[in-house]
C-alpha cells in the first residue's frame, strides 16, 4: 500500500488527493513492482511511489497516466541497475 497521506502539496499549497486517485495510485505502484525481484525493495518502492505523488499533484489521476508515469520510473530503475 502506498504510504500517503490525503495530502499533497501544489506550489506551497497543500490539496487533498481524492479517494479515488489514492486508490489508483496503490493500484499502479502494487502492479508495476510486482516486475522487480520480491515486489521491490523500499528504495524502488519510494522511488516510484514519490514520482506517482508528483503526477497526481499535476493532476494526472487515472490508471493509466499514473501507469505510464509507474512504468518509467521502473524503466529507470532499471537503467541505474536496481
Amino acid at each position: 500500500m502506498l504510504a500517503l497521506t490525503s495530502h499533497a502539496y501544489r506550489l506551497g499549497v497543500m490539496i487533498e488527493l481524492s479517494e479515488r486517485t489514492k486508490a489508483n495510485m496503490d493500484v499502479v505502484l502494487e502492479e508495476t513492482c510486482r516486475q522487480l525481484p520480491y515486489g521491490g525493495d523500499h528504495d524502488s518502492r519510494r522511488f516510484i511511489a514519490e514520482r506517482l505523488i508528483e503526477a497526481a499533484q499535476s493532476g494526472h489521476s487515472t490508471l493509466g497516466e499514473l501507469g505510464i508515469i509507474a512504468r518509467r520510473a521502473l524503466a529507470e530503475l532499471k537503467g541505474k541497475g536496481s
